[in-house]
């Protein structure tokens, strides 16, 4: 048998998935924060790297020259030692100095003729109109983080453009960002395991009533249907109230089979009682005529016996929801015939007439052909023995309806509702048990039908049908 699915790892696995998912994506923001504050540290470096050179740069012999001192290039090596370049390049764009020819800013120079058109409607940085862009390269297969800054030269008699070009690898930036991401780590990780301790005990916390429930249910007496009382949550309390619905149920069915095993033991024991008197009776005597008087009647005290027996046994069979067979179609007409078949030899011996009034034509409908056969046979047999005369077994449709009818005494409206009950007779005398329109009531609550008593047509006799009222085949 597949093992149950535990409750508490079901509740732990859907919340700890969400959980885990923004964890994942606290992480990919904390990378993230992390490298945008690297590069924003390291971008105000190459800010200041190439606003020193430009400082440097001055007119001389008719062209630009630089005099690059070693801070400006200095404040960007750190102890990850990464590799810096520099260029300068004047107005247009020719190469005039610097340890690598690197390229220039694309979104200055495309679709412009000069510098000076190049410098119209970009953002500027500064009182003397410098521009300062960043971008990321590749250059020579190295990947670098590349700052342009454009400015002109401050001379009252001479304003000539050039363009200052620093570039550096990310080996900094890149331990930085390490860095970073390390401290906020260690944050992430105390939060996380904060919420999963939390969590486990929430967990618990909200699983405790159940465990309570499961040990009251365990440790009481297994022969006790009181009630649970036992304080729980609101979802829980509807559980047991649930549960002492369900116990209340089965205090009435044992009630019902108590009383039931207390009719049927006294039912039984009077005619066994009679059997076990008149054979005592019949061992007194030496007169055959006297054994064979006994014996005729302890042949039809043990014949009613049996017939009680069996009654019984389909009694208890009805009310066993587990040995409720599945229904299936069968033709009523068919069913009547056979019944009214088995039951003639008996009605005609008693001088009763029996007939059938059924169509040849079926008439189906879903039902359990043994249960239907035990209802005619019971309605037959109680006709038989109240008195009937003549009894008729009809089917008839529309709805399709299976019924008994006979010219016997009748029951009295007061009585018929009461007679459906075990061992209830509606009157003295008879060699009725109290179990026959009992049965018939069980068999048709399992076919969902209605189950009528009324008087024949004229008023005499009764009547007894079976209106099936479910889909017909």
């Amino acid at each position: 048998m597949r093992r149950p699915t535990s409750l508490y790892r079901r509740l732990l696995s859907w919340l700890l998935l969400p959980l885990l998912g923004l964890g994942a994506l606290m992480l990919v923001q904390a990378y993230l924060d992390a490298r945008h504050t690297a590069d924003r540290a390291f971008d105000r470096l190459l800010e200041a790297a190439t606003l020193a050179i430009a400082d440097r740069v001055q007119w001389q012999d008719d062209q630009l020259w630089l005099d690059l001192p070693p801070a400006a290039l200095e404040m960007l090596a750190t102890d990850a030692e990464e590799r810096v370049f520099y260029a300068l390049y004047d107005g247009e764009g020719n190469f005039i100095t610097g340890n690598a020819r690197l390229p220039s800013d694309e979104r200055l120079d495309q679709g412009h003729g000069s510098l000076q058109d190049a410098l119209q409607g970009v953002p500027q940085d500064g009182t003397r109109g410098d521009t300062l862009l960043y971008r990321d390269i590749t250059w020579h297969a190295l990947s670098l983080r590349q700052g342009t800054r454009r400015s002109r030269l401050e001379d009252w008699s001479l304003q000539e453009h050039f363009e200052v070009r620093v570039a550096h690898t990310r080996e900094g930036r890149e331990a930085l960002t390490l860095r970073l991401l390390r401290g906020n780590l260690a944050y992430i990780g105390a939060m996380a395991a904060l919420a999963i301790a939390a969590l486990l005990v929430a967990i618990r916390s909200a699983l405790a009533p159940l465990t309570r429930l499961r040990n009251a249910i365990r440790s009481r007496d297994p022969r006790t249907l009181a009630p649970l009382e036992i304080p729980l949550p609101r979802e829980l309390a509807e559980l047991r109230e649930t549960v002492n619905d369900l116990l209340a149920r089965m205090r009435r069915v044992r009630a019902n089979q108590e009383r039931f095993i207390g009719d049927a033991s006294h039912q039984l024991r009077t005619p066994l009682a009679g059997l076990s008197t008149r054979a005592e009776l019949a061992l007194r005597q030496d007169d055959p005529a006297a054994w064979r008087s006994a014996l005729k009647a302890m042949q039809a005290t043990s014949a009613s016996t049996a017939r009680l027996a069996g009654q019984l046994l389909s009694l208890t069979r009805l009310d066993n929801p587990e040995a409720t067979p599945d229904l299936a179609p069968l033709d009523l007409n068919a069913l009547a015939r056979h019944a009214t078949r088995e039951a003639w030899t008996s009605c005609h011996r008693d001088g009763i007439d029996l007939g059938v009034e059924a169509e040849e034509t079926p008439l189906m409908i879903d039902g359990v052909a043994w249960q239907l056969e035990e209802a005619l046979n019971n309605l037959i047999d109680n006709a038989r023995r109240y008195g009937a005369r003549r009894i008729t077994v009809r089917v008839t449709d529309d709805p399709p309806t299976l019924a008994v009818e006979d010219d016997g005494p009748g029951i009295a409206k007061d009585q018929r509702l009461l007679v459906l009950r075990p061992f209830y007779r509606g009157r003295d005398g008879g060699e009725g048990s109290g179990l026959g329109l009992a049965i018939v009531d069980g068999i048709a609550r399992g076919h969902k039908a209605r189950l009528t008593l009324e008087p024949t047509v004229g008023d005499t006799g009764l009547r007894v049908a079976i209106h099936f009222t479910g889909d017909r085949q």
